[in-house]
């Protein structure tokens, strides 16, 4: 079984500068775990690492979407899968739990184009008189129930014999892995985050979020969302600033009770002087393991 070193964290906790140096020790290559990142023109705001800071570490999974074109899930675990088999030693950072996990897990997806006509059919459903019908046919299934296209391919799946929960082995690792999680103090990763955000606006962030608005592309993440809502007069900048930094922590904690319960990660203090020397001494063991 193919050994895959993950590094997740929060956002600001340092990741990209200790997966370079990581990097740079292994001879490993890099398998962008982020959303967002696999996005063209989504650079300032994702904090997408630029050429000369990746000091010669191969790259891969990062800008490469055109920014109007959807990429799914489904999609990423191919790709990431792929990268994985022809790369000698595999390294995966970001901090898209779902994403990372599907790669790395046994989730099978049912790629298949959507049945507009039975969508159509539902129409007069509420999500949860849905929900009841779907669990009525696959009772082990926990799914979002406010997620009405979800719930809708787990029903069509459902009624074709072929229920979710049965094609979802969630916890059969597909690799040997090793996941560092960087951990930081509420109030550490609070002032991290608004000077981030500070050096984003200043580097050009609204002029992308206007640049893509131009093209009549929304993007519906963190920081893009309020931006937007800022350049529509919704917001004021302070307020667009205010519920970015609201939402960045909201979105921190889930990740890390995510990443805790669902992968069981090593978690490192991102402030501690020897943080490179504990990844690397961590790192050879599972590395020098049979």
């Amino acid at each position: 079984m193919k050994k895959v070193i993950v590094i997740v964290g929060p956002t600001a906790s340092g990741k990209t500068q200790l997966s370079i140096k990581v990097a740079k020790y292994l001879s490993a290559e890099i398998i962008n775990g982020d959303s967002v990142q696999v996005y063209q023109e989504l650079n300032i705001g994702a904090a997408k690492i630029k050429d000369e800071e990746k000091e010669g570490v191969k790259h891969h999974l990062i800008d490469f979407i055109p920014p109007d074109q959807s990429y799914s899930v489904f999609d990423f675990q191919k790709d990431v899968r792929k990268s994985i088999e022809k790369i000698d030693i595999p390294m995966i950072v970001g901090g898209t739990g779902l994403y990372i996990k599907a790669a790395l897990y046994d989730y099978e997806f049912i790629e298949k184009k959507r049945d507009n006509q039975f969508e159509a059919s539902l129409n007069d459903l509420s999500n949860e008189e849905i929900h009841h019908r779907l669990l009525n046919l696959d009772p082990k299934l926990v799914i979002d129930s406010k997620n009405r296209r979800r719930l809708i391919r787990a029903y069509e799946q459902a009624l074709a014999g072929t229920p979710r929960s049965e094609k979802t082995n969630k916890d059969i690792p597909l690799y040997q892995t090793l996941i560092l999680y960087l951990d930081l103090p509420k109030d550490v990763l609070e002032e991290r985050l608004k000077l981030r955000l500070d050096q984003q606006i200043k580097d050009g962030f609204i002029e992308e979020v206007q640049k893509l608005k131009i093209q009549n592309i929304v993007i519906n993440a963190i920081g893009y969302r309020e931006l937007n809502q800022y350049l529509n007069q919704e917001l004021s900048l302070d307020e667009a600033k205010q519920l970015i930094i609201k939402k960045s922590k909201q979105l921190a904690k889930k990740q890390k009770t995510w990443f805790i319960n669902q992968m069981h990660p090593m978690v490192l203090n991102a402030l501690s002087d020897s943080l490179y020397e504990e990844a690397i001494f961590y790192i050879n063991q599972f590395l020098s393991k049979e």
